[in-house]
């Protein structure tokens, strides 16, 4: 396990449970790591409102947001401020609900080694990505290019330029984090999939986010705007993916 990387762990004090099972995973693993206090969205302050934008939220999502919409996009904030205030080269970012597998420490070995390739790599995945592999960095796991929408953000691995794009650019919160944290175009950073995913997202742990009631959706007639960002978006992401694509072939 290369030293250089520190590993955060985020999770809410009313999470304790979640807290066990990971430090479990990571304890077999022999990876040590720093636990996250989490922001919990049942108890925001008046200073987290003001760090989030309701209406570019509305405009680009089409739906009301969730207070722990809020609490999980602050804590990863709050995670990367810690790795910036940090020694580290490297932060690997952890939601508390992940699932880790024994592939983990020999891909972060492998992602060390050829760490020009990449400023953010998604260890774990909801949608596939549309994942267009170029360089094999670890027995069987492979530095991807996306070329479509891959949601989630419960394991992930940064480096500084990174982080320091993300503190700078990402605040005030007008999307989820997972639908923002990703936009390598707009953050001119290398971000990258690594595929498969040696972290597994666990969808039968119940989200501490809130509860996803399809009544917060807008109706149709006011999504026009969320469909038309959306739509740039996945343009964007094509166009990025295919150039990204293109870089790394030629400095094969």
């Amino acid at each position: 396990m290369p030293t250089h990387i520190q590993t955060f762990v985020i999770n809410l004090d009313r999470a304790p449970l979640r807290m066990q099972s990971i430090a479990h995973q990571l304890d077999a693993l022999k990876i040590p790591f720093q636990r996250i206090r989490a922001i919990d969205g049942r108890n925001l302050t008046a200073e987290h409102i003001t760090l989030f934008n309701k209406a570019e939220f509305h405009r680009k999502h089409g739906m009301e947001p969730l207070n722990g919409e809020i609490g999980c996009y602050l804590s990863h904030l709050l995670a990367i401020q810690t790795f910036v205030a940090s020694n580290a080269d490297f932060a690997l970012i952890l939601e508390d609900d992940i699932l880790i597998t024994d592939r983990l420490p020999a891909a972060l070995t492998g992602l060390i080694a050829h760490a020009n390739r990449w400023d953010m790599v998604k260890l774990s995945a909801i949608h596939s990505g549309t994942p267009q592999t170029y360089l094999e960095i670890a027995p069987n796991q492979f530095l991807s290019v996306m070329l479509s929408r891959c949601t989630g953000a419960s394991a992930y691995l940064i480096n500084r330029k990174a982080a320091q794009s993300y503190l700078k650019q990402l605040l005030p919160m007008a999307l989820p984090y997972d639908h923002v944290f990703d936009q390598g175009w707009r953050l001119k950073i290398k971000v990258r999939l690594l595929s498969p995913t040696p972290c597994i997202h666990n969808d039968k742990v119940e989200s501490t986010i809130g509860v996803l009631n399809p009544s917060r959706k807008f109706h149709w007639s006011r999504r026009f705007s969320a469909y038309g960002y959306r739509l740039k978006t996945e343009c964007q992401r094509v166009l990025y993916g295919f150039r990204a694509l293109k870089l790394e072939k030629n400095n094969a």
